[in-house]
């Protein structure tokens, strides 16, 4: 498997795409269910091909992607060929912008001598979606890009 496998809960949600899935193989509801019985690592392996695809179409056309940690915020672009940050680092220990608290004190002090924040950009090294989907598993989360464009502008 390239990525991971997705959870039940978004195969449970991607249910018609993994049927339309198993119809391009010429696999119907009653082979599946003979599949799953019978031949249970094949169903695994069919399960895995297909989150491996999901997630291909998903990175493919991720763009942008947010990471919030206790005392830092990433915010990220990706380009074909490389990826923009723009970091936010609290300076202040107390602040947390995991808590609505931490964002709002962002707000009232994101031009003070408390919160440094730093532009960088990085060519990718390693295949594009392999890097963006480890940026997944460290948990950010794609996004709109809309954070990142305001601060951007905010730059400027």
């Amino acid at each position: 498997m390239r990525y991971t496998r997705l959870t039940k809960e978004q195969l449970e949600e991607l249910h018609p795409e993994f049927v339309n899935f198993l119809a391009t193989q010429s696999v119907d509801k009653a082979e599946w269910d003979k599949i799953k019985a019978q031949n249970p690592e094949v169903a695994e392996q069919e399960i895995d091909v297909f989150s491996d695809l999901i997630w291909e179409g998903v990175l493919t056309n991720a763009k942008y992607l947010e990471h919030y940690s206790k005392h830092h915020i990433f915010l990220f672009h990706c380009s074909d060929i490389h990826m923009q940050t723009i970091v936010i680092h609290s300076l202040v220990a107390e602040v947390d912008f995991l808590t609505k608290e931490g964002l709002d004190w962002l707000s009232d002090n994101l031009f003070t001598d408390n919160v440094e924040i730093q532009k960088g950009q990085k060519v990718f090294v390693d295949e594009r979606n392999d890097e963006i989907f480890g940026l997944v598993r460290q948990g950010a989360i794609l996004c709109d890009g809309d954070l990142y464009r305001q601060m951007e502008n905010i730059l400027e």
